[in-house]
C-alpha cells in the first residue's frame, strides 16, 4: 500500500510510513454487505482504496436518505459515533465490492502524537467533510431538484455506472421518476 497516495502532500519517512501501515487495517467488504447498522458504536472510519459505498439513514417510514457516497480516495463513517461514541444513526452498505482501510480512533490519535505534523491531513479531512455538508444542507434548502443533481454529478462523476437510480434519488431527497424527468431534460438540452 502507497501510503503517499492517501496522504498527499505529506512527506512520510520509511518509519511513519511503517507507523502508519501498522494501524490501517486492510478488509475487503463484498457488494450487499454492511459495515455498520444503526444503534452500533463504530470505533473505525475507512478510506476506500477501491469500491463504493453509502452511508444511509432510515426514516421512521421505511425511507431511506443516503447521506454520503464514498468512493475511490475517500473515507467512510458514522462520525457521530465515531468521534462522541454515541450510537450510531447510519448504516454504511458496500454498493460495488471493496478494498478498505479500517483506521480506529485510538489509532489515529496514536499516529497524530507520533507524527509531528499528520494531525493537520486529519483536519484537513473533516474540515473538507464538514464544508462539504454545509454546502450540501444550503444547496437542499436553495437549489432545485436540477441544480442539485448537477452539483451531484460534479462532485461524484463516473458514479451513475456504480450505484442504483434510487440510491442517486435518495441522496437527492427526491423520487427516482423525478431523477428520470430531470436527466431527459438535460439530455434534451
Amino acid at each position: 500500500m502507497n501510503l503517499e497516495n492517501i496522504f498527499k502532500g505529506y512527506s512520510l519517512s520509511q518509519e511513519h510510513q511503517r507507523i502508519i501501515g501498522d494501524k490501517l487495517k486492510p478488509i475487503t467488504i463484498t457488494k450487499g454487505e454492511s459495515l455498520l447498522f444503526p444503534g452500533d458504536t463504530t470505533f473505525y472510519q475507512y478510506y476506500v482504496v477501491h469500491g463504493c459505498l453509502r452511508s444511509y439513514f432510515t426514516d421512521t417510514a421505511a425511507k431511506e436518505h443516503t447521506i454520503q457516497f464514498a468512493i475511490t480516495d475517500w473515507w467512510i463513517s458514522d462520525y457521530t459515533s465515531f468521534f462522541k461514541k454515541e450510537k450510531a444513526i447510519l448504516q454504511i452498505e458496500c454498493l460495488q465490492d471493496a478494498t478498505l482501510l479500517q483506521l480506529s480512533r485510538d489509532d489515529m490519535n496514536q499516529i497524530c502524537q507520533s507524527i509531528p505534523g499528520i494531525e493537520e491531513y486529519f483536519r484537513f479531512k473533516t474540515e473538507s467533510y464538514i464544508g462539504s455538508f454545509q454546502r450540501r444542507i444550503i444547496g437542499d434548502l436553495s437549489k432545485t431538484a436540477k441544480e442539485q443533481y448537477l452539483d451531484f454529478v460534479n462532485t461524484y462523476p463516473n458514479i451513475e455506472q456504480l450505484v442504483k437510480n434510487y440510491h442517486i434519488a435518495s441522496y437527492l431527497g427526491i423520487t427516482s421518476e423525478s431523477l428520470s424527468r430531470i436527466r431527459k431534460e438535460i439530455a434534451r438540452n
